[in-house]
């Protein structure tokens, strides 16, 4: 039984590399995204930075519609995480 939630723990943790290949984005935007607070990190190990997939999915889902209405990263990020 621990080992099928351990499973399914997994599968919700994605890494930078793979937003870059699902999403479209560079790997730069990612790395922006998540210093300017937008993508919150669930966890590293060494230098690979994993994520929650949902989060992410939402996230950027929500700065893409955000974006194309005009609002700039630094309100984006204000109506998304209030800083």
């Amino acid at each position: 039984m621990t080992e099928i939630n351990k499973s399914d723990e997994q599968s919700k943790v994605i890494s930078a590399k793979d937003i870059v290949s699902q999403y479209n984005i560079s790997y730069q935007t990612v790395n922006h995204y998540t210093d300017f607070g937008l993508l919150p990190v669930l966890t590293k190990k060494g230098n690979v930075r994993f994520y929650d997939s949902e989060i992410i999915h939402k996230r950027l889902s929500q700065i893409e519609e955000l974006k194309k209405e005009g609002y700039s990263l630094r309100l984006i990020r204000k109506k998304l995480i209030g800083i």
